[in-house]
């Protein structure tokens, strides 16, 4: 049975998430605030988390922060702010999706099986030998069994969607992937996954493996395609 904690300070609106994804057969905990829900993922070990951005004891966006300092779990922002600037904000927080208050149900579940199946399948990978290894640059692997990123020789936490964009460029590196591409491979289904978030995610990858974010060297732009990515030689 998966797990998700539910982190949101609205009793109903929780109460409400919890019977209903109870039903679809998950396992649900729920946490009212910010510091509550921090310990429940230590003790709980979810597969997923819906959080909330407003919470009484601090913004959700921080404790996004935070949760990424540790963890690799899929989050869903739940929200009434629907202004682009905060969905950005929550992407470079860490957040894996954004869903705007008031949303369907069935939606919401789409979203949560779909992360916690792409979460499950990547981490349950058996592979012959534990790191991806491009044969023309050895500086930068993903390590499947944890999850993460290894940048010469350091290990590099990322994100879901992070972690399965820098899976395909190593699998195809130098192939040019348009912006349409990488947002499938990412999501299954319609989600909020746009031009402007991969953007970020990219933005986000550069500044975990570039020497110099601001003039790239692996992760190179196309312009008025989409991006790939240039090994060292």
């Amino acid at each position: 049975m998966y797990k998700v904690l539910v982190v949101e300070d609205d009793v109903m609106m929780s109460d409400m998430l919890s019977m209903y994804l109870s039903e679809e057969g998950y396992d649900v905990k729920q946490a009212f605030t910010g510091k509550e829900g921090l310990q429940l993922i230590d003790q709980f070990m979810p597969h997923l988390l819906l959080l909330d951005l407003m919470l009484p004891d601090m913004n959700g966006i921080t404790l996004c922060y935070e949760v990424r300092e540790k963890s690799t779990i899929p989050i869903m922002i739940l929200s009434m702010k629907s202004e682009v600037s905060d969905r950005v904000s929550a992407l470079k927080a860490g957040a894996d999706d954004y869903l705007c208050k008031p949303f369907s149900m069935h939606e919401l579940t789409a979203r949560v099986e779909a992360l916690i199946r792409r979460s499950i399948r990547m981490t349950s990978e058996i592979k012959e030998t534990r790191f991806l290894q491009p044969e023309v640059d050895e500086s930068i692997q993903l390590d499947y069994e944890r999850r993460q990123l290894i940048v010469r020789g350091q290990a590099v936490e990322t994100t879901f969607s992070e972690y399965e964009i820098m899976k395909l460029f190593l699998t195809s590196p130098n192939k040019v992937f348009s912006r349409d591409e990488l947002i499938s491979a990412i999501r299954g289904f319609d989600s909020f996954v746009t031009d402007r978030a991969i953007d970020v995610h990219i933005v986000n990858l550069r500044k975990k493996i570039e020497q110099n974010p601001k003039e790239p060297k692996l992760i190179k732009t196309v312009w008025g395609f989409g991006y790939k990515y240039s090994p060292n030689l």
